[in-house]
């Protein structure tokens, strides 16, 4: 009697669970499905690319554009997104669709992209090949193909932020010679555990002056956290350091809004017991930037004091006559750079758009005769 109670107990409560569960069954997850993606890509080799994805039931898109691993994912309602690549080559696109109920479905496709340099205007200010009581004693117009080993040598990585915390690592695949010029592009690319790449030059132990005029025509990025720069250090900086050698700073901008893409700086650094700097500035009209056409950035230098000009028109001047100021009685090396980021431009931000380039016409050296 007692087992046949016990067997209807079981029946009766698996009844009642069976019940239960046929009347709480949970809805079926919404799934996207179909997912299809159409890319355009621009036919002018600027490297911008159109996606718009699809998929029925979808509420929501990423993108994964296959340059950049550290962007991360591009997030579209729409299924609508661009993309400008910034270096020839073949990309995997990863699209992941949503629905509703976050079921997700992807689908991978592949693209070759080809991206060439941009054409631009020689327009702009320029400056003559002699001038009074005057020697052009060297010069170097980018006419070759690649740049010239007499002269200039890369520096690489990013050696501790070059004393000022900057986020690039130098390499001297991002210089080129193109139409004549000389190119510094800076780019947003993963290189050596840093998240952009950029290039720095120098003329040291190849090219080294004591006084004169120094001529450079130049169109500059623009952006926040760019930072170029044409200047000079001391020949003897690998024995006294810095800022003993001291450094001549013929032009240095630090890009972004608010009247920081029309305004460049000349300023020395030396060693007065400590780092002493005098620093000048000067802008352009409103409305004008130094991304849109060259400009001549020129110093006199001679024993008594350095002037600084730009397009011929003087904004600083310093009595290097003090024998504090003797670190300016000697030879000099050149270097041409962009960084990105650093103490003093502040990091990129969401406005800024990468490649950016530094286009160098030419650099032309004038001693007194």
């Amino acid at each position: 009697m007692k087992k046949l109670s016990f067997l209807l107990l079981v029946i009766f409560c698996s009844a009642v669970l069976l019940d239960c569960n046929n009347g709480n069954e949970p809805d079926a997850k919404v799934e996207p499905t179909n997912l299809v993606i159409v890319e355009t890509i621009s036919s002018d080799g600027s490297g911008l690319v159109t996606f718009v994805a699809s998929a029925e039931n979808a509420v929501k898109y990423q993108f994964y554009f296959g340059e950049d691993a550290l962007a991360g994912a591009f997030n579209s309602v729409d299924g609508k997104a661009s993309y400008g690549y910034q270096n020839t080559g073949s990309y995997n696109v990863k699209v992941i669709a949503y629905s509703v109920d976050e079921v997700a479905i992807n689908k991978t496709i592949f693209i070759t992209i080809q991206v060439n340099e941009p054409t631009f205007s020689n327009d702009g200010y320029t400056t003559p090949l002699d001038y009074a009581g005057m020697t052009l004693v060297w010069q170097d117009e980018f006419n070759g193909s690649e740049l010239n080993p007499a002269y200039w040598t890369h520096e690489t990585g990013n050696n501790n932020g070059w004393g000022n915390h900057e986020l690039e690592y130098y390499q001297a695949e991002n210089t080129l010679i193109y139409d004549g010029h000389l190119v510094i592009k800076a780019k947003k690319e993963n290189v050596g555990g840093f998240q952009y790449t950029s290039s720095r030059m120098v003329t040291q132990g190849k090219k080294e002056f004591k006084y004169g005029r120094v001529d450079i025509r130049a169109i500059l990025p623009k952006g926040q956290g760019l930072w170029p720069a044409l200047w000079m250090l001391g020949s003897d900086i690998s024995t006294v350091g810095w800022p003993k050698c001291g450094e001549i700073d013929i032009m240095e901008m630090i890009g972004g809004g608010d009247g920081r893409d029309n305004k460049v700086y000349g300023t020395p650094h030396w060693d007065n017991g400590q780092h002493a700097s005098y620093g000048g500035n000067t802008m352009l009209s409103e409305g004008k930037i130094f991304a849109d056409e060259f400009h001549v950035f020129s110093i006199v230098w001679d024993a008594e004091k350095i002037v600084w000009y730009m397009d011929d028109v003087q904004y600083h001047i310093i009595d290097i006559r003090p024998t504090e100021l003797d670190e300016f009685q000697k030879e000099f090396f050149f270097i041409f750079n962009v960084a990105v980021g650093g103490d003093w431009p502040g990091n990129p931000n969401e406005t800024t758009l990468f490649p950016q380039r530094m286009i160098v016409d030419y650099i032309r050296m004038f001693q007194p005769i």
